[in-house]
């Protein structure tokens, strides 16, 4: 699909049969046109995960960016007791960095693999979307990983999907990376966690949606034990599909904007020696309703 923006030609075309499409022909350091702000507005909600190509973005155009998608939110403190990931929180923007300067990092999550998981699932109003910004890359992976989960929740089996309906879905989250917690041997008061739908009814779309990942789905309410996590494995190997997933291989300049109630993403590896530094912002969200 191209637009006409100014004395430029806005293309959206998709960057696999999973989900995600490739925005190119536009300088977010200048205000959007009010048709090309919505064009883009509708592609995201169609194609779950946007790239937007070779920006040169300050914080205030990254900020401007974001705002067309909805309300910046604020960066939230970790709860006492919690593990600190780092960074600042004065501030809507993380930096997701392995940089360290003066014995200390700079920011959050730096080095190596991450599960896949929905951004804020543990909070009582998730955030709607997530925006990165690559200012530095290493010379090869933390590559990102986006799974669809609408396409998740139809590959559901019928009795499995049966079963499941109306049930909730503990969400907790510890900064961790690589593992999941072990409810039966933290205390829940010390670490974020919510209730959620395991299918929700996305607000923007109508759409249907699994709303579980690796990292912070813990325990299905009404289950034992053995069968919560019967049903959150094969939940798991639904959700990481790799028919479902698309691998997002960074370029200086990407801008990635993704839908954190219709997607999971996870990042993979890359060399711990080598700097990489993203600028994150979020979109506040709402409530999820079955």
């Amino acid at each position: 699909m191209a637009l006409a923006m100014d004395a430029q030609s806005v293309t959206i075309r998709p960057l696999s049969k999973a989900l995600g499409a490739e925005v190119t022909g536009i300088d977010l350091r200048k205000p959007l046109d009010a048709a090309v702000a919505k064009a883009i507005r509708d592609a995201f909600d169609q194609h779950v995960v946007l790239c937007i190509r070779e920006q040169a973005l300050s914080e205030d155009d990254q900020l401007r960016a974001a705002g067309y998608f909805g309300k910046v939110a604020m960066r939230k403190k970790p709860a006492p007791g919690m593990t600190n990931p780092g960074g600042s929180y004065d501030t809507p923007f993380m930096l997701v960095t392995n940089i360290v300067e003066n014995g200390k990092p700079i920011g959050s999550f730096g080095d190596g693999e991450m599960w896949f998981h929905h951004d804020t699932s543990y909070y009582p109003e998730p955030h709607r979307a997530t925006l990165l910004y690559a200012v530095k890359l290493p010379s090869w992976g933390g590559n990102t990983c986006f799974s669809n989960m609408y396409k998740a929740y139809e590959n559901i089996p019928r009795p499995l999907r049966d079963k499941l309906e109306g049930k909730k879905v503990l969400q907790v989250h510890d900064y961790k990376r690589r593992e999941r917690l072990d409810i039966d041997k933290i205390d829940l008061n010390n670490v974020r966690h919510q209730w959620q739908p395991i299918f929700i009814t996305h607000p923007a779309t109508g759409r249907k949606s699994l709303y579980i990942s690796r990292l912070m789905s813990a325990q299905i309410e009404g289950l034992s034990k053995a069968e919560s996590d019967a049903a959150l494995e094969q939940l798991f190997d639904i959700s990481e599909d790799p028919a479902i997933v698309y691998e997002h291989v960074w370029k200086l300049g990407d801008l990635v904007i993704w839908d954190n109630w219709a997607s999971i993403h996870a990042r993979k590896d890359f060399p711990r020696d080598e700097p990489r530094l993203m600028r994150r912002l979020t979109i506040e969200g709402q409530a999820m309703r079955f």
